[in-house]
């Protein structure tokens, strides 16, 4: 491992310890010759399908767009951070196990709301309300009204 601040092509391992899931390895290393210290973490290599977007685009499977969609609908809302987090590993872990090499964008947004809404359903009518793209406050209404039936 090169060291971040000098380059150096030889740090050596002080410390390894298993993270906090046990599903990836932090490890402290320094560098022999600028004696200076850092952090690495070591993680399995996950294989995730591809994502195909409604235009046709195929795009890489990119982790932190679901976190930043999941944040913004539950902001001011009694969902932690930790909670997202859990829920987006539950949802990366389907999507890999499916074995689908391409995975529709469609797909990935009717999992994201099937989450927020056993989470939190004004998290998910906030999702679905920019997701399904609501043209009038009739359709906006058509899916609170479900979402009661649902409920009862």
């Amino acid at each position: 491992m090169n060291c971040p601040f000098c380059r150096y092509a030889d740090t050596r391992v002080v410390d390894s310890r298993l993270g906090k899931e046990g599903n990836n390895v932090r490890r402290r290393r320094e560098c022999p010759s600028c004696e200076r210290r850092f952090t690495t973490y070591e993680r399995v290599e996950e294989i995730l399908p591809w994502v195909i977007k409604k235009d046709g685009r195929r795009e890489a499977f990119d982790r932190s767009k679901i976190i930043s969609g999941m944040q913004r609908a539950c902001e001011k809302r009694p969902v932690s951070v930790e909670q997202i987090e859990a829920l987006v590993d539950q949802l990366e872990r389907r999507f890999q196990e499916c074995g689908d090499k391409e995975i529709s964008a469609s797909l990935i947004g009717e999992a994201v709301m099937d989450t927020l809404q056993e989470v939190d359903e004004v998290a998910y009518v906030r999702f679905a309300s920019v997701y399904r793209q609501f043209k009038d406050i009739n359709e906006f209404m058509s899916e609170l009204n479900d979402l009661l039936k649902n409920s009862h």
